[in-house]
């Protein structure tokens, strides 16, 4: 089974300002851990390459490449990089 291709940073960035959010890049090292944010904005996240493992509001996941996660303003999250290498990945908010 051949994983999904990585998704163009320039095209997702293209697609979220048509809905109203920004898009900012972020690369993270091997085992770097965001916990316990909130923000006043609903916000997207999407893999560009390696994988993160998410919990919002208490509920885990794992997303690779291409898989866009929709986090609800105010919901308590966490952001793990559980890739041996580095995780480049999307986020931005409305």
């Amino acid at each position: 089974m051949n994983a999904p291709p990585a998704p163009d940073p320039g095209a997702v960035a293209a697609d979220w300002r048509a809905r109203g959010y920004s898009c900012h890049r972020m690369v993270d090292p091997p085992g770097q851990c965001w916990r316990d944010f909130t923000h006043d904005e609903n916000e997207l996240l999407v893999v560009v390459k390696g994988r993160l493992e998410l919990e919002v509001e208490g509920e885990r996941r794992t997303v690779g490449p291409g898989e866009e996660v929709f986090i609800p303003a105010r919901a308590r999250h966490t952001v793990s990089n559980v890739y041996d290498r580095e995780t480049a990945w999307l986020f931005g908010y409305d």
